[in-house]
């Protein structure tokens, strides 16, 4: 979760010695003409190819094959051989799923179900992306639906579990909600289904609709959980409506659901994106008075706004009343506060941090400590660079 604080520096950093691996174009196509060609010598021919192979290239390469419906089961059950653990990756077993799927090899589908039961594999939303929601008759995906929860349902256990939400997920995804409760419909209704389908509604801000799913789940004993009315509140947050949020938090306090972690981050976020840092702290203090953890999202938060405030000292001070608290917090929010002095163009700062950090026992998050280096190498601080590199690989020993 940390590194997706720094998710816009990795987009900038086009090379972070090794960092970011890309995927070779050619290898894809060389691995993708053998598995085409087939043969009974492709285990062979594939050993010749094989160099590099990363979950990344084995997506690419099921993506392709997926794409031109090529059979894929004799290119996994060489990687089950060659590259075991490649095969544990939820994203490789959904696509090879998948590529059942658009074969309509429905037997293979329900063996390889199965296979990652047993290895206790959840399935994500790839998965289902062979169903013609976008193309076909409302029936004809129905049938396909129907096929494909009888599979699961054969098949049981996590794959079960997780593709049943995962397939509520992908037609949510695609605006297909009827689909979606169709799903419900048959898989019986619960809380976490009716949630999926809250949740996207929400993000998609179609709330109108809400109200009346939440009418019908009560009508089904289906009491909306804390997940339900985290939904609903930062959807009341994205747009604009604080008071009805605080207003919805009451009602949730009345009805005897407790708002959790998650429910004040989603209040101090907007909070602090709206400038209003009062409030923001107002909440912050029931988090403590209520003996909830806050995340490390809130935490993000407040040092950001404090920058945005033009009060960077502040966030600083927030970060070192944090050092006995949480080390892996203060590890990520230390380099929040460089990185962010770096955006700003205080790099001797952002240095100065790093350092304070690295004296605390706390390593840097390696994006922030490689853009700083190489700032101060384009800046002529050699030295300076040379000295941070020495501190940092005391961590990578």
């Amino acid at each position: 979760m940390g590194d997706d604080i720094f998710r816009d520096l990795e987009k900038k950093v086009s090379s972070v010695e090794g960092v970011k691996s890309q995927v070779n174009c050619k290898h894809v196509s060389e691995i993708i003409e053998v598995v085409r060609s087939g043969g009974s010598d492709l285990d062979l021919q594939l050993d010749s190819r094989s160099r590099n192979v990363s979950v990344r290239l084995v997506v690419e390469i099921f993506r392709v094959l997926n794409n031109d419906r090529i059979p894929a089961l004799q290119f996994f059950k060489w990687l089950q051989v060659r590259y075991p653990k490649l095969c544990c990756s939820s994203r490789v077993c959904s696509l090879m799923i998948c590529n059942c799927g658009w074969l309509e090899d429905y037997e293979t589908m329900i063996a390889m179900l199965r296979e990652f039961r047993a290895k206790r594999v959840c399935l994500d939303e790839k998965t289902f992306e062979f169903l013609p929601v976008l193309t076909s008759s409302q029936a004809s995906v129905m049938d396909s639906i129907r096929r494909v929860l009888d599979a699961l349902i054969e098949v049981g256990g996590s794959c079960c579990g997780s593709g049943i939400c995962s397939l509520i997920k992908m037609l949510c995804s695609v605006d297909s909600f009827e689909l979606a409760e169709f799903v419900i419909e048959i898989m019986g209704k619960n809380v976490a289904h009716y949630n999926i389908i809250i949740g996207e509604k929400c993000r998609k801000c179609i709330v109108g609709e809400v109200h009346g799913l939440l009418e019908e789940m009560r009508g089904f004993g289906c009491d909306p959980n804390i997940s339900t009315y985290n939904y609903l509140l930062s959807n009341l947050c994205t747009t604009g409506r604080m008071s009805e949020a605080c207003r919805l938090v009451k009602l949730m306090q009345e009805s005897g659901t407790t708002p959790d972690a998650l429910s004040f981050d989603i209040l101090i976020q907007h909070a602090c994106k709206a400038g209003k840092l009062e409030i923001a702290h107002q909440f912050y203090d029931q988090i403590i008075h209520r003996g909830i953890k806050p995340r490390i999202q809130t935490h993000v938060a407040f040092v950001k706004s404090y920058f945005s405030a033009g009060n960077s000292d502040e966030a600083l001070k927030y970060v070192h009343d944090l050092d006995d608290q949480n080390l892996q917090s203060s590890n990520m929010l230390y380099s929040l506060v460089a990185y962010l002095h770096l955006k700003k163009g205080h790099l001797i700062v952002a240095q100065s941090i790093l350092i304070q950090m690295m004296d605390k026992g706390l390593k840097p998050n390696f994006l922030v400590f490689i853009k700083v280096v190489k700032r101060l190498q384009k800046s002529c601080k050699g030295s300076l660079a040379r000295d941070l590199r020495s501190r940092f690989s005391r961590f990578t020993v």
